[in-house]
């Protein structure tokens, strides 16, 4: 529409991130000229998906963590439809997307950003907050190459001598006495987690071929343990930490949610029901073999997107369809819940033009899904432009969209800022 949206005294600029019910995008910050990233979270379907105390847990946590190694939180604006995080930009990208590119990391150069992973979850472990979802998606590159952890969202909070219980994480990362119905130590499974990211940065595939979790658990080192090691020693710098915790409101992330609590009542969804992660899904498979969970020929380097639709699953697959044809793809459907998607000409595999992607689309409720994009080949570029085509076409709203910015634009003129 040829017009810059504010946020406060920041301006949006591109999409840089995208989640299931969040989006990243770049912004500069109109007093200084700053960059800086913003996580914008749409409350409806935060509310709608009782994920509320997830996004409390994120703010509060990252507004606790001040380490040169993790991504710092600035500020929160609130208005009525959606949370605004405003963080640190870190310009280097994804490990994961350095991994595509270069496939496997030197050896000096896989230990720096262990070494600095390591660092930022000793930091952490002693102010008692776990991770939980390391990997290489959440482990961003500043413009120096050193390491920031970042989306706490899935992080807890353990006293000494307690356990935790919630089943989360990525399977191909999660420590497998998360999946079991037991307690579990929160250090030891980011440790784990580590371990399998050490791994692939020096191997350049994932450690583990059995989908079998319960044959691949054994006992593990410990963060001390590690950072005596001989290997982990060489080069070794400790992070310089300053702490700056004054005038710290956590309280503040409640202010977040106040304009839209008086007007959505949060969903008390059965759990048969409820919304279908990772882990609900291994905790249905038989002995935990999660064999059945994944293609015969399981590709450890596919990437994968998800998206939060408020469509049925028809409705979305014909905006699949519709991005598809944006992008001149041709349409396979497998079954109602699994799309194919190829280039219309056809080209060997080894092509630098050639590309896979699929669509596996998850009910959560009549009007909602959730689409899974998975790139199993190809051109990063491709799939990129493809996820960006297909999210905006989820958002659409039939005969809402032109309402809908006008009330963003409200949303602006009422913001709140914590």
């Amino acid at each position: 529409m040829g017009f810059e949206k504010h946020i406060g005294k920041y301006r949006l600029g591109r999409t840089i991130g995208e989640g299931t019910f969040s989006k990243v995008k770049l912004a500069v910050n109109g007093d200084n000229g700053e960059k800086v990233a913003i996580k914008v979270i749409d409350k409806h379907m935060v509310m709608e998906n009782n994920l509320k105390n997830q996004v409390k847990r994120e703010i509060s946590t990252m507004k606790l963590l001040h380490h040169p190694n993790i991504v710092r939180i600035f500020e929160v604006i609130g208005t009525k439809t959606k949370i605004y995080i405003v963080m640190e930009y870190v310009s280097g990208g994804q490990v994961l997307d350095k991994m595509s590119y270069e496939k496997k990391l030197n050896e000096h150069v896989a230990r720096k950003l262990f070494q600095q992973l390591i660092d930022a979850m000793d930091y952490c472990h002693n102010k008692g907050v776990y991770h939980r979802d390391l990997k290489p998606e959440n482990l961003l590159l500043d413009s120096k190459g050193n390491l920031k952890v970042s989306d706490f969202g899935l992080s807890a909070l353990q006293k000494p001598n307690d356990v935790l219980n919630t089943r989360c994480g990525s399977p191909c990362y999660v420590a497998p006495e998360l999946i079991l119905s037991k307690g579990y130590d929160g250090a030891s499974a980011d440790v784990w987690s580590c371990g399998v990211i050490l791994f692939e940065l020096l191997a350049g595939f994932l450690p583990f071929d059995d989908h079998n979790l319960m044959n691949l658990y054994e006992k593990r080192i410990t963060i001390p343990d590690i950072i005596e090691d001989e290997w982990f020693q060489t080069d070794y710098e400790p992070a310089c930490v300053s702490e700056c915790v004054k005038n710290i409101k956590l309280d503040d992330c409640n202010v977040a949610f106040d304009s839209v609590e008086e007007k959505i009542r949060e969903s008390k969804i059965p759990k048969s029901s409820s919304f279908i992660n990772a882990f609900q899904l291994i905790a249905m498979a038989q002995d935990l073999d999660l064999s059945g969970l994944f293609e015969e020929e399981q590709d450890l380097k596919k990437q994968k997107t998800r998206f939060g639709s408020k469509h049925t699953i028809n409705e979305t697959t014909e905006k699949i369809e519709a991005a598809a044809t944006d992008m001149r793809l041709s349409v396979e459907k497998i079954n109602n819940f699994k799309i194919k998607l190829h280039p219309k000409q056809m080209m060997n595999r080894c092509s630098r033009s050639y590309f896979d992607l699929s669509a596996q689309l998850i009910e959560v409720a009549p009007t909602h899904c959730v689409v899974e994009i998975s790139r199993s080949a190809g051109d990063l570029r491709t799939y990129t432009k493809f996820c960006e085509s297909l999210s905006s076409l989820l958002e659409q709203k039939s005969g809402l969209t032109s309402s809908q910015e006008q009330e963003e634009s409200k949303d602006v003129a009422d913001s709140t800022h914590l």
